[in-house]
């Protein structure tokens, strides 16, 4: 345990006895967090941040600014032990808990973890490769960059989350959609076992034996706290990869999003990928918006023009070709660790999700439009996104829906708003929230179908249970099931809760 937590840890112990209830001291001291006696139960690598330190700032920042946890102290385990004492500890207590990575869960649910512990896997990180080759296992709190360069140094890979300054396991928790999907399936797929913390501090190694396997892949944040994993990893199979990207403006939708239904979609190989979204350039259309668009290919120095021609031939604004290597894609499609969606600024930053089987033309106009005018007429939020991802869906699809709690395998498109804005009150907040609501419904309703499929990793918080984990009576019965067995007291609610 590092000196300066040992020492505020001494001091808080002494000042609880006469500290007043009105400060943040004795909110700490009275809701029963003695910082001495959790720290000799953790290891010496352990730290623990009070409000007020830069450590605490650092563990309890988040990518998006609303609904956020209230958190009385952060704890940082320095062994994988430590998170079951830090649970133990938090259920002697009765102080409700959440682990946190990256803070990049932007679902607002969490929100409702009121005066309790954060557990900070940041300590957690990393990336240990077989002696076979085939496996390795990661660290509860590895980002994915940490895991895309080590692996890629020793030749291998896996599948990953897009953005570099994800955790691995958060999006993996609830099925983890990447750009080597069409190879190997989304990142839950990748699970060989996972030694998790249960509701009552236990730990548990969870496999193809456990009753717990087909929740963790896809409804893992409901069960426990991952705090390594051993995942499947394979052989670099082309170290190249290339890039087109396109500028249209925007009285290029119709044509563009038919182009994807009819030339990539329908024929779209595992090794082809393609991104797009919705943004406001002044410096190119000072009025609405324009729409970026790229196709991704793996084994070439240059994307094939049979992708590119059917594109190049509607007009573009502008288009930009690169090559390098699979390393590169985070940066070129704007996910990497400088980019925008990566950094913490104090944003709220909200996602309205809906998985798709191919694109309604007149749906995307309409949200078009609509996202034009919300985002001219109402300047606060000029900044949002509307994104647009088209992973092949090859080795998604090639694992039985049933085998998993990840429900929506048929679906081939990820669409989601991103409403970004600097905070202003919950006036603000409730018109997001519309706005945000609204396009999706443009899309839902584009869809023809009852069923609203919600990507969990992307939802804003208010969807309900069938949207994140699947329609089907008997996948509910089931989440529930285990939900009553593994966390009958519900400590595990705050993420996208099934119950």
């Amino acid at each position: 345990m590092e000196i300066i937590a040992a020492v505020v840890s001494w001091g808080l112990s002494s000042t609880c006895q006469n500290v007043p209830r009105s400060s943040w001291l004795g909110s700490l001291c009275h809701k029963g967090i003695d910082t001495s006696d959790l720290s000799s139960r953790l290891s010496s690598t352990a730290q623990i941040y009070l409000p007020g330190s830069d450590g605490y700032t650092r563990a309890t920042t988040r990518w998006s600014s609303l609904d956020t946890p209230g958190v009385n102290v952060a704890v940082v385990p320095g062994v994988e032990d430590d998170v079951a004492e830090i649970v133990k500890y938090a259920n002697e207590k009765n102080l409700p808990f959440l682990a946190q990575s990256s803070g990049h869960g932007a679902i607002t649910t969490v929100g409702r973890m009121q005066n309790g512990i954060e557990i900070w896997m940041n300590q957690l990180s990393s990336v240990d490769i077989s002696d076979d080759g085939n496996t390795a296992v990661v660290g509860g709190g590895t980002l994915s960059k940490t895991v895309t360069d080590t692996l890629w140094a020793a030749g291998k890979q896996t599948v990953t989350g897009v953005c570099e300054c994800t955790s691995l396991l958060g999006p993996g928790l609830g099925g983890g959609h990447g750009f080597l999907q069409g190879r190997h399936g989304l990142i839950s797929d990748q699970f060989v076992s996972l030694n998790m913390v249960l509701s009552d501090g236990t730990m548990q190694t969870v496999d193809e034996n456990s009753d717990l396997w087909w929740a963790v892949r896809g409804a893992g944040h409901n069960f426990g706290i991952v705090t390594s994993a051993t995942i499947k990893i394979y052989d670099i199979r082309h170290r190249d990869w290339a890039s087109t990207s396109f500028l249209f403006s925007g009285d290029k939708v119709e044509a563009l999003y038919d182009n994807i239904n009819k030339h990539l979609l329908d024929t779209q190989p595992a090794d082809v990928i393609n991104y797009s979204f919705f943004l406001n350039l002044p410096d190119v259309d000072p009025t609405k918006p324009v729409i970026m668009f790229y196709i991704l290919q793996e084994g070439v120095t240059a994307v094939d023009t049979t992708y590119t021609a059917p594109f190049q031939e509607l007009g573009p604004i502008a288009t930009e070709a690169a090559g390098g290597s699979y390393t590169d894609l985070p940066a070129w499609t704007g996910n990497g660790n400088e980019s925008p969606p990566c950094q913490k600024a104090g944003l709220v930053n909200v996602r309205f999700p809906i998985d798709v089987e191919s694109y309604n033309i007149t749906a995307q106009r309409k949200a078009y439009d609509l996202f034009a005018s919300a985002t001219q007429q109402n300047t606060v939020f000029n900044n949002s996104l509307f994104l647009f991802e088209g992973y092949p869906t090859q080795g998604v699809k090639s694992v039985s829906r049933e085998t998993t709690a990840f429900p929506f395998r048929s679906d081939s498109l990820l669409l989601s708003p991103l409403i970004t804005y600097a905070p202003a009150g919950p006036d603000l907040d409730k018109a997001a929230a519309k706005l945000g609501n609204d396009l999706r419904q443009i899309l839902h309703e584009g869809t023809g179908r009852s069923e609203l499929h919600i990507y969990v990793n992307y939802a804003f918080g208010d969807e309900k249970r069938e949207n994140w984990y699947g329609y089907e009576q008997w996948r509910q019965e089931r989440l529930l099931a285990l939900k009553n067995k593994y966390d009958p007291l519900r400590k595990f609610s705050f993420y996208a809760p099934i119950a």
